[in-house]
């Protein structure tokens, strides 16, 4: 333990303290009494208002307790404090050395069985290691928010209390996530949820998906999905497109040249075709087919044909889409 409590030793400290606590008593009286006076003035009613006292002056609480604070100089919220705890504990119920500030507190228990006997029970002090009543002690006790937070729980709605603005919620989140010791204090779930909030904008998205993507390890996981694998090879195949489109749009000769790749692939797919039936079906003399084997090859005569017949249409038409009945029958749906 240091032998110094601020510019004082620690003897010295204990006695001041002991001092200090008289004088807390003093004032508590003092409160106390200042609160009998203003009650005696304007006694506690169910519903607000003086009553007539025979005179002709009548005046509402609000005025007479105004007119106390003002001719003893102090102001009207003051009085009514006063009055108020001074109400809740009549004078034989109050707990001499505990401040007036810890009766107040008190006062929210309702039941005036409960307040006066809980009073003569205060809390256990850990770091004095004594029974003392303290207005964190008494706040605890009533579930209000203590001035200085010591357990987690405490700790944590200090922290949410203050942090109720976005824009401080916001600094003060990125200051924690720098901190690798907190950030795995973070249970797996919560990290993921923090994860998607923060990459609801698509360009902060792109930006950690590109730097997670280069973690070999993540990228293996990510690619054993049939979701993540899928939309990965569609974006791939929708950028070879664009940039493809890209470069036709520059260089208008190069639509040119796709012309005449894919008019000699199609040429060359009616010739191939061609020359394997004319190597193939020689070749079939004397084989027997069973019923189910030439039903099979029949089924793939009418995909070629139905085939024939598209490319010869969208030759003449120029129509070249591929609708949905021909796709389901170059299927074999």
């Amino acid at each position: 333990m240091s032998e110094r409590v601020g510019n004082v030793t620690r003897s010295r400290y204990e006695q001041i303290v002991a001092e200090a606590r008289e004088l807390v008593a003093q004032v508590a009286r003092a409160q106390f009494a200042l609160g009998d006076k203003a009650l005696e003035i304007e006694p506690m009613r169910p519903v607000g208002g003086s009553m007539p006292n025979g005179t002709d002056d009548l005046f509402t609480v609000e005025e007479s307790l105004a007119m106390f604070a003002d001719d003893i100089g102090v102001a009207p919220s003051t009085v009514k404090d006063w009055r108020w705890v001074a109400s809740r504990w009549p004078k034989g119920k109050r707990k001499d050395g505990v401040a007036f500030s810890v009766h107040r507190i008190l006062c929210s228990i309702s039941d005036e069985g409960e307040r006066w006997a809980q009073i003569e029970d205060p809390p256990f002090n850990q770091r004095t290691g004594e029974r003392r009543w303290t207005n964190d002690g008494a706040k605890r006790l009533v579930g209000q928010r203590v001035d200085r937070p010591v357990s987690v729980e405490e700790k944590v709605q200090a922290v949410t209390d203050l942090t109720r603005d976005d824009e401080v919620a916001g600094k003060v989140a990125a200051e924690l996530l720098r901190r690798p010791a907190a950030a795995a204090q973070v249970a797996p779930a919560d990290r993921v949820r923090v994860v998607q909030e923060l990459t609801r904008d698509d360009e902060v998205a792109k930006s950690v998906t590109t730097e997670l993507l280069r973690r070999p390890q993540v990228a293996r996981e990510t690619m054993r999905d049939d979701t993540a694998r899928f939309l990965v090879n569609r974006a791939q195949f929708d950028n070879s497109n664009e940039a493809r489109e890209r470069i036709r749009e520059r260089t208008p000769a190069v639509r040119r040249i796709e012309h005449t790749i894919e008019y000699l692939d199609l040429v060359a797919s009616c010739h191939q075709y061609v020359a394997t039936l004319g190597r193939l079906v020689p070749r079939m003399r004397d084989q027997e087919f069973t019923e189910d084997e030439r039903e099979t090859v029949r089924r793939g005569i009418s995909k070629v044909r139905a085939a024939a017949d598209w490319l010869e249409a969208a030759l003449d038409s120029g129509q070249f889409t591929l609708d949905e009945q021909l796709a389901q029958l170059l299927k074999g749906e």
